[in-house]
């Protein structure tokens, strides 16, 4: 019985991956260490709550004392524990350098001390920074534009640092940017999709003509198991799905599938630094026999039926402390 322990597990990609792993194997077990930030929810993991092969422990990567007893039972460390909204970043970058950065070296030295199999980093496409043409390959360097991906850039490097020196068997995912079931309503097409449910505006960055490779979350946990399982240790590996689309499209996308009327949208000022076009080459994950098994279109009816059917969800999140912080640091309701 192989034990993995997954950092931000009640997030939306890690909740996902717990409860797509638990699925498909039978002989994993899985503990789920979270500090249960504004985003870590245990409300997605109630289907798997009382299952005995998984256990959750609440606490912070940063703290020693919690992360070192937890990564020396495990087999696997997978990281997906981070401050990932780009907006927060700019507004308050040092919680990104501390969890993302910090939070990732107290990882890496407790694996390093206990010899783990194998360290899974989540990294993300936004650390190649903005492309107008073409898809970045793995070998490219790294141009970050925000707080975030910058956090996100330091800990990937971090973790390759630890494969160099240490010898500790790493790999990185890099994928692009997730949507699906349970993803924390400050996202795109999470935010839109109720938004749009509850008849209320969809703020539009500028022209919305910036642009994003778009994945499904299922999609992308069969990914990252692959590269945890068949990458070869000391090497990054793009996930992309080929779906690129400006955020006016996908705006189009998510009224069309409710039936609601475009004059929902209404264009904000745009965000300071915000990249243009986010595009990755994936020929090297496809050498490892994955590729994305669900087409952007029936992932995006998916995703909207989701939201649709589950308000208990995500109308509780809506109603408190979100809305608060937007209408304070960014001066509009949402």
């Amino acid at each position: 019985m192989k034990t993995l322990l997954v950092t931000g597990g009640a997030g939306f990609i890690g909740s996902n991956f717990i409860r797509y792993m638990l699925q498909k194997h039978s002989d994993i077990t899985i503990v789920n260490l979270d500090k249960l930030t504004y985003a870590g929810n245990l409300d997605n993991l109630k289907e798997v709550e009382k299952d005995p092969r998984y256990r959750f422990v609440k606490g912070d990567i940063c703290d020693e004392s919690v992360v070192d007893p937890l990564v020396k039972e495990a087999d696997v460390v997978l990281n997906f524990a981070a401050e990932s909204h780009v907006d927060r970043s700019i507004g308050k970058p040092d919680d990104f350098i501390r969890t993302d950065v910090f939070g990732t070296f107290v990882l890496l030295e407790a694996s390093r001390r206990h010899s783990v199999e194998r360290f899974v980093q989540i990294s993300t496409d936004e650390v190649y920074g903005s492309i107008r043409e073409g898809s970045f390959r793995e070998e490219d360097p790294l141009m970050p534009s925000s707080p975030y991906s910058a956090s996100k850039a330091g800990a990937d490097r971090l973790a390759f640092s630890y494969f160099v020196t240490y010898g500790l068997s790493v790999v990185i995912p890099r994928s692009s940017n997730n949507f699906g079931p349970y993803q924390y309503p400050e996202k795109l097409i999470s935010l839109f999709t109720t938004n749009a449910l509850d008849d209320k505006p969809l703020p539009l960055y500028g022209n919305g003509s910036n642009v994003r490779d778009w994945l499904y979350v299922t999609d992308n946990c069969e990914g990252v198991e692959a590269v945890m399982e068949r990458g070869r240790e000391g090497e990054v590996y793009n996930l992309g799905a080929g779906n690129e689309k400006s955020n006016l499209e996908i705006t189009e996308t998510i009224l069309r599938e409710l039936g609601k009327p475009e004059s929902l949208i209404t264009f904000v000022q745009d965000r300071q630094g915000h990249d243009l076009r986010y595009s990755l080459d994936t020929a090297k994950i496809q050498q490892l026999g994955w590729q994305p098994a669900h087409s952007f279109e029936d992932a995006m009816r998916e995703t909207v039926s989701w939201y649709r059917d589950n308000r208990w969800w995500w109308e509780k999140i809506k109603s408190g402390e979100y809305l608060d912080y937007y209408k304070q640091h960014y001066k509009r309701d949402l």
